[in-house]
């Protein structure tokens, strides 16, 4: 017997149970967007190999080990895209959008993939919804990515679960003393270093800070900082964004061995982590990188932006049991129909009550049955009210209406009357 049809590991899908849920949370973020004058992207799923090599680095994680990498019937080198900034970067410059200085603010959102051992809130196939900032180089454009993400937290409901943390990591010129110093004292204690970070210390020593591990971790404590390396410049623009930060009211801590895992970064980087997910900490990440553009291949231009994962902030909705009521009802009124008069009577009526009030949910029932029957289904659709029409209905021109989930008694409401009687019962509450 062949072998049963499945998705493939790490690709999951997302059913019809469950996308109401996820169509909250995208257009959510899509209205905070709007509301902040960014405007959307859509980039292409598939890019050249070389565009991340080149942007996100070719010794990190990504790179090395984790992207899906495939050639086509040209020969040529391609990607399923990794993260979202680099496909951004290629837009921007291919279409020439930032020519001239002009500031573009922008988000995205769509699937990602890397090729890591799944588990839960982590997946190899993942859907992020991310912004990118262009042209704009002051510390108030990274507040601002930050205050918008705090509004989201609070529309949500979640932000007591949430903690930000930050951390520059200056310039490219500062970030290199920084790296000399680092390589110097962890080369000096290479033996207490784990084997995964004794690697990173050759191709990107940066990485070590972000160890999970407790020995290597030790060894850290007593690591030159950061901080001590950073040019003026960098340390002007860290304090400008914390001002803002504090004038918007919006906690933080410094955690200055917060590095992120590409290459691109400078200056401000920061993280939204959680407790309450277990591993899976970081719901939302982003921070500077005002060299990529002109090591992709542009003139300078300063970017900014941040990503967050769509499959952790569901999850942590669901755990902090944050989930709107309305979210698990798909349906406001479910007219049922018995005999071939009054359902073709019911699909003229529900077209007239549809064009009158274009946000109600209504459902027909389909397939006929029995007045148990239909009104099972009704019921099972989470529905409110019932409408019933049969020949007695039919014959004086109304439709039964009954509650389906409170106190109430059913009543006949004449055709014409039917929209403004909803309007006033689902519509309006």
């Amino acid at each position: 017997m062949s072998k049963s049809l499945q998705a493939i590991r790490g690709m999951n899908d997302i059913l019809p149970e469950q996308t109401p849920l996820w169509r909250y949370f995208e257009s959510t973020v899509a209205r905070l967007c709007d509301n902040y004058g960014y405007k959307q992207i859509r980039t292409p799923i598939v890019e050249f190999t070389e565009l991340f090599k080149r942007s996100i680095g070719e010794v990190t994680d990504i790179v090395e080990k984790e992207m899906y990498t495939f050639e086509d019937r040209n020969g040529d080198s391609l990607t399923l895209r990794p993260e979202g900034t680099a496909a951004c970067v290629r837009a921007v410059l291919e279409h020439g959008i930032t020519g001239g200085g002009q500031t573009q603010k922008m988000w995205y959102i769509g699937p990602m993939y890397r090729h890591e051992r799944p588990q839960k809130g982590r997946y190899r196939q993942f859907h992020q919804i991310g912004c990118e900032v262009f042209n704009l180089d002051g510390p108030d454009i990274d507040a601002e990515l930050i205050v918008l993400t705090w509004r989201l937290w609070g529309q949500l409901g979640i932000r007591d679960a949430v903690k930000l943390e930050l951390n520059s990591l200056g310039t490219s010129d500062s970030r290199g003393r920084y790296r000399e110093a680092l390589v110097e004292y962890l080369s000096a204690h290479l033996d207490k270093l784990d084997e995964d970070s004794q690697r990173r210390l050759k191709t990107n020593p940066l990485r070590v800070l972000d160890t999970k591990n407790a020995d290597t971790q030790a060894v850290l404590v007593d690591a030159p900082k950061m901080a001590d390396y950073l040019d003026d410049e960098s340390r002007v623009h860290f304090d400008g964004l914390k001002a803002r930060l504090d004038a918007a009211g919006i906690p933080y801590v410094i955690n200055p061995k917060l590095v992120r895992g590409l290459d691109y970064y400078s200056k401000t980087v920061f993280e939204w982590v959680t407790d309450k997910l277990g591993a899976q900490g970081t719901v939302c990440a982003g921070g500077r990188y005002d060299g990529l553009v002109e090591q992709m291949g542009g003139k300078p231009t300063p970017g900014v932006g941040f990503a967050m994962g769509i499959e952790r902030l569901i999850l942590l909705l669901e755990t902090l049991e944050q989930v709107p009521e309305e979210i698990s009802r798909q349906v406001d009124v479910y007219l049922c129909a018995f005999g071939e008069a009054a359902e073709l009577a019911a699909l003229a009526l529900s077209e007239k009550v549809r064009d009158q009030l274009p946000n109600l949910r209504l459902q027909i029932n389909a397939g006929a049955g029995s007045f148990k029957s239909q009104f099972k289904k009704a019921d099972k659709s989470g529905a409110l009210y019932a409408l019933i029409l049969g020949d007695d209905e039919l014959g004086q021109q109304v439709i039964g209406f009954k509650p389906l989930r409170g106190q109430g008694e059913q009543q006949n409401i004449a055709f014409d009357a039917l929209a403004a009687h909803l309007a006033t019962c689902v519509v309006q509450g």
